[in-house]
């Protein structure tokens, strides 16, 4: 009886050092994964912030370039109606001494 009851409280403490090593192990897992996962999402993060950056960075050039385009097109328009004010001076001289 002496045998059998020192297995028995073997048996029992096994068990429950299983347990415990199990739960201690689990925790420990969940942690990690937790570690990691907020790391990728900080890194996530990260890079939605770069992209956002860009993309500002893109729509400011293009409004300046479309500010750079209105003026050259309003320099092309200038220069039109000066290059036909000039030819009609030009017309009137040539009528004037031929």
């Amino acid at each position: 009886m002496e045998v059998t009851g020192i297995a028995a409280v073997i048996s029992v403490a096994a068990a429950i050092s299983g347990i415990v090593l199990g739960w201690s192990g689990r925790s420990r897992m969940l942690r990690e994964d937790t570690a990691a996962e907020a790391s990728k999402d900080a890194v996530l993060r990260a890079d939605m912030e770069y992209i956002k950056r860009g993309v500002d960075d893109v729509r400011l050039e293009q409004r300046a370039q479309g500010q750079r385009f209105d003026a050259l097109a309003e320099r092309v328009t200038r220069v039109e109606e000066s290059a036909k004010q000039a030819l009609q001076r030009l017309d009137r001289l040539d009528g004037q001494g031929g």
